[in-house]
């Protein structure tokens, strides 16, 4: 009788194994089955998850470099930004000023029309942009002579003499294209002419050598050539003129030379009035205040500048300033990693 019974539990676990295992990979496959949950069917898809979609920019992620995917695509925005716009400037360098002085005034003599058959129609007013002035000498600066007539020689010095050693180095004023590379034994001596695309050109005269020649593109701050005492010179110095299509305009009353920097962000040249030739100038922002007679800022206007010293970084000067580095670099059209040259000046506002 036991041995009957035994049979007939050992049949009814043979005849459930199999359902036990059916039920268990039934529940592995359709999670939720044993709720009444029916599986689903082929017609139904899997929603994906709502957490982000695939252009969702609050992804959270760090990338190997510690940037959020949306960090890094900004990041290339601004790049293809800044590679635009600096294209655009070297194609603009490549034809400086080009509408003003027009495409017959690449001449080889100071005065651009001087030689040529091009006729210079000169406006009445016209606002130059100064604040990517950059000083074409580092270090402490010293005007040995100033702009205006001279009476021991009776002639006019169209231009400022800046103190230098033989061998220092000459920048350029501003970003622009070498028009003339020449030498003149009576005068300048080697000298340059740069056009600028702001309407000025810069003339550097006396070099005892030239770094760049006719043609060439420069940038503000770059070196063109080497300080010396060629042509007609009494000693080592940079005679510095600023031109506006031939006409020249006393350097002081565009820049602070011995701080480097720009009077004004914009000068405001105006035809057969002051300030050109040997008059006294006026400035003009382009709201049209005047500045006083006398060549002096209000003190509500003047800039405010910090030369370099040995040591300083960006974020130094700003925080002794009361400033931001972000702030520094826009006055001073300079980025965040430029190299600071001991000596020179930065606008702080």
């Amino acid at each position: 009788m036991a041995k009957h019974h035994l049979l007939v539990l050992g049949l009814l676990i043979g005849l459930c194994a199999p359902l036990q295992a059916a039920t268990t990979l039934n529940a592995r496959v359709y999670p939720g089955r044993h709720k009444k949950n029916p599986p689903p069917s082929s017609s139904r898809s899997f929603k994906r998850s709502p957490r982000y979609s695939k252009d969702s920019v609050a992804m959270d992620s760090l990338l190997a470099d510690g940037f959020t995917a949306f960090e890094v695509m900004q990041m290339e925005r601004q790049r293809m930004r800044d590679a635009r716009i600096e294209a655009e400037l070297a194609e603009s360098l490549n034809y400086p000023a080009i509408d003003l002085y027009g495409e017959n005034s690449w001449g080889e003599y100071v005065n651009p029309y001087a030689g040529t058959s091009a006729r210079a129609s000169i406006p009445e007013t016209y606002d130059i942009d100064c604040s990517s002035f950059t000083m074409p000498l580092d270090g402490n600066i010293r005007v040995t002579s100033n702009y205006g007539y001279r009476r021991r020689y009776r002639r006019m010095h169209r231009g400022v003499d800046i103190n230098l050693n033989t061998g220092d180095t000459v920048r350029a004023a501003f970003d622009g294209k070498v028009r003339i590379n020449n030498y003149e034994g009576g005068g300048y001596g080697h000298y340059l002419v740069i056009r600028h695309n702001n309407g000025l050109e810069t003339v550097y005269a006396h070099l005892s050598r030239k770094l760049v020649t006719r043609g060439d593109v420069v940038r503000a701050g770059d070196p063109i050539g080497l300080g010396g005492s060629t042509g007609r010179s009494t000693g080592p110095h940079l005679h510095f003129e600023t031109r506006f299509m031939g006409i020249d305009i006393n350097p002081a009353m565009l820049f602070d030379l011995n701080e480097g920097v720009p009077l004004r962000d914009v000068y405001t040249f105006r035809r057969g009035g002051r300030g050109v030739r040997s008059e006294s100038p006026v400035y003009a922002q382009k709201s049209s205040a005047s500045i006083p007679s006398s060549g002096k800022a209000g003190s509500n206007r003047a800039p405010k500048t910090y030369r370099i010293r040995q040591g300083d970084t960006l974020s130094t000067i700003a925080s002794r300033n009361g400033t931001t580095v972000k702030k520094l670099c826009t006055l001073n059209n300079m980025s965040t990693k430029a190299t600071l040259r001991v000596g020179k000046t930065l606008r702080i506002r």
